[in-house]
């Protein structure tokens, strides 16, 4: 018989004030098997942790059960508590009032019951509880960084200078991502490529750094300290050893009518091309699905141009592995699609552009060399309209119910810049609200206002037309004012909302990773572990967890890196005792559990078993590895017969749970 201790937080007021948690205390005593029940306001606390301590020794205790918040919260911190005076730590069970009962709950009778009977059920697991002991496990001493934009690089550069390697994986030709394509950066206007380029260059001559460029991940095994990860490079047909980007493919290329995805399609590239000007690594990349040469083989211009030698017309894509010990998700943003917008002429006009078409038409790289022209005739705008929040705090389905966070402070430096450099044009910007919540914010949009003249106007565009003169008709309204307004426009700006890469879905599948509703990456808890995944091993960097300004993504880049060298400091990791074993003699050797398990911890093997007649049988039986296993419990589940079980979940202590909550 198990001698229990049961302690119930107050939580302050979380749990009291809505559960009577000196009644539960009282309630669980009467509990078979426990010896000594108790409250405590704080029992997360030092003298909350000793009273347990104390309990513990002064009444022999062999099991503890903590009534308090959720077990991903202190779970660790009562492990630990209990493991200083000797109890084995899995011995511990965490009943939940906090998230499960007291936070869902008004009427505190029903919330003491509630919370009573989550005892009970903890209590009953308790007594089928046996002490487990944890392994170790060894620590790939190298990273991955998933994405080159801003954040990947800023966080592969930290775990560089900490002494560490790391592969920066970038599914473009080019390391640097959307940083690449702006002109100035707010709040201190200073030159988007004057930043990021240096970083670029640092990581290519960085010996600790490798940069898998036009490459993907294909598919990731393992656990924390231990991953094996696909890395699919693909084909370039261009030999990055031997190609020294001089550029001259890319001038005497025939085929010059493929749309420049890097200016945002609104100007024409070479299908063999190279990004951009300080593109790392400088390597060509020809486009398979405009080149002559690939689709039927007539040219080869560019492989007889080429003194390097370096044009491979017959490369194949390429299947890397790599082990490493930690990753960094950093797989960037991308603005959404518009064309559920049609009220705003996006899909009609060509002088209906994105801000980040905008960022290119103003930008001395861009396609039109950093004079402001209009798309449609190459004249310089006289009279310009902003227009915010374009699919952001949008209650359809048409956009994103979250606020997009940057869009405000790029439109107000896109109106100060435009002001700048062309005093003569008029600049309006309808907005919902302004919102400038980061250091200097909020005086780089007053400047805005108060020093370049620009026209805030709170209300809505409701419709852009194109007119027969070439000009746009911007319905919109005034709402402080409470009138309809008509501006002839000569170019109309949307600010679209931002939406997770394409890839954060698929990948996150693969790294068994927690996403919200909108696709972005879950953090383990939003306060006390902001750059950590629920996964292990997994940290978060930049806008994949959320729209991010250049500042707050590098920051969190930093706190990201940091977070994986504290991990690759370590030799070795004390592995989660809690890990599923297979009953031989009822397995059938199905394969049904080894289909489910996300981390490749079920074998099959042959084994010998004696017969009632002394002959020997062969029969397929699972086989699970206690290192690979993260005990997430999907074989237990899927197991027809029943033979897989869990360490400190067996099916037995599940059920007593069951039959506790259902007396």
């Amino acid at each position: 018989m198990q001698r229990i201790g049961v302690f119930v937080c107050h939580c302050g007021t979380n749990i009291a004030a809505t559960v009577d948690v000196k009644a539960v205390a009282e309630a669980l005593k009467n509990e078979t098997g426990v010896v000594f029940s108790t409250d405590y306001q704080y029992m997360c606390s030092e003298s909350g942790q000793n009273i347990i301590k104390d309990a513990i020794r002064d009444y022999k205790l062999s099991g503890v059960v903590v009534c308090s918040c959720s077990p991903r919260m202190h779970e660790a911190t009562f492990r630990k508590a209990v493991a200083s005076v000797g109890l084995n730590p899995y011995m511990l069970e965490v009943a939940n009032l906090r998230e499960q009962c007291s936070w869902i709950h008004k009427d505190i009778a029903t919330a003491t019951d509630k919370a009573i009977v989550l005892g009970k059920a903890a209590i009953a697991k308790v007594h089928l509880n046996a002490p487990l002991t944890a392994g170790e496990s060894p620590v790939i001493k190298r990273a991955l960084v998933i994405g080159g934009g801003i954040a990947g690089i800023q966080s592969a550069l930290d775990i560089a200078d900490a002494g560490f390697e790391v592969d920066i994986v970038e599914k473009e030709p080019t390391i640097g991502g959307k940083m690449t394509q702006l002109d100035k950066t707010f709040p201190t206007l200073d030159c988007a490529a004057c930043i990021l380029t240096p970083k670029m260059v640092e990581c290519s001559q960085n010996d600790k750094i490798k940069i898998y460029s036009y490459s993907e991940v294909a598919d990731v095994k393992g656990f924390v300290g231990n991953f094996t990860v696909s890395i699919k490079k693909k084909a370039r047909y261009v030999d990055e050893t031997k190609c020294t980007g001089c550029g001259l493919c890319t001038e005497k290329c025939p085929m010059k009518k493929v749309p420049n995805a890097f200016n945002m399609g609104m100007n024409n590239r070479s299908a063999i091309y190279i990004p951009f000007a300080q593109a790392v690594p400088k390597v060509a990349t020809i486009d398979a699905d405009y080149c002559n040469m690939l689709k039927n083989g007539k040219c080869g211009v560019c492989a007889k141009v080429c003194t390097a030698g370096a044009i491979n017309y017959k490369q194949q894509d390429e299947i890397i592995e790599e082990k490493y010990g930690a990753i960094i998700v950093a797989t960037g943003y991308n603005p959404i699609k518009l064309d559920k917008y049609d009220e705003f002429a996006y899909s009609q006009s060509k002088d209906v552009v994105t801000s980040l078409e905008f960022e290119r038409l103003t930008n001395a790289a861009g396609p039109t060399n950093g004079t402001l022209l209009r798309p449609s005739d190459g004249k310089h705008p006289h009279t310009i309209v902003f227009v915010q929040c374009v699919g952001s705090r949008c209650d359809d389905s048409r956009g994103k119910p979250y606020c997009s966070k940057i869009c405000c402070m790029y439109t107000a430096k896109h109106a100060m810049l435009t002001r700048e450099k062309y005093p003569d044009t008029e600049v309006y910007v309808f907005y919902i609200d302004v919102r400038t919540p980061g250091k200097n914010f909020d005086e780089f949009y007053r400047r805005a206002v108060e020093e370049y003249g620009v026209h805030y106007i709170k209300g809505m565009v409701g419709k852009v037309t194109p007119k027969a003169d070439g000009t746009l008709d911007v319905q919109a309204s005034d709402l402080l004012s409470n009138e309809q307004l008509h501006i002839d426009a000569d170019l109309v700006v949307l600010a679209a909302a931002i939406e997770p890469d394409k890839s954060a879905r698929p990948l996150a599948t693969m790294l068994t990773a927690s996403m919200d509703t909108n696709d972005f990456f879950t953090e383990a808890h939003p306060k006390l572990r902001p750059v950590e995944s629920p996964t292990a091993g997994i940290f978060l960097s930049g806008a994949c967890q959320g729209p991010k300004d250049i500042p707050e993504t590098v920051s969190q880049a930093g706190a990201a890196a940091s977070k994986a060298i504290g991990l690759l400091c370590k030799n070795s990791l004390t592995c989660n005792p809690c890990v599923a074993h297979s009953d031989e003699l009822m397995c059938n050797g199905c394969s049904s559990c080894e289909k489910v398990c996300p981390y490749g911890a079920i074998t099959y093997i042959n084994k010998e078993f004696k017969m009632p007649d002394r002959t020997t049988a062969i029969r397929r039986v699972a086989s699970v590895n206690p290192a690979v296993c993260q005990g997430c419990g999907a074989c237990t589940v899927a197991c027809p017969s029943g033979a897989m079980d869990l360490n400190g979940f067996s099916n037995s202590q599940i059920m007593a749970e069951v039959d506790a909550i259902c007396k």
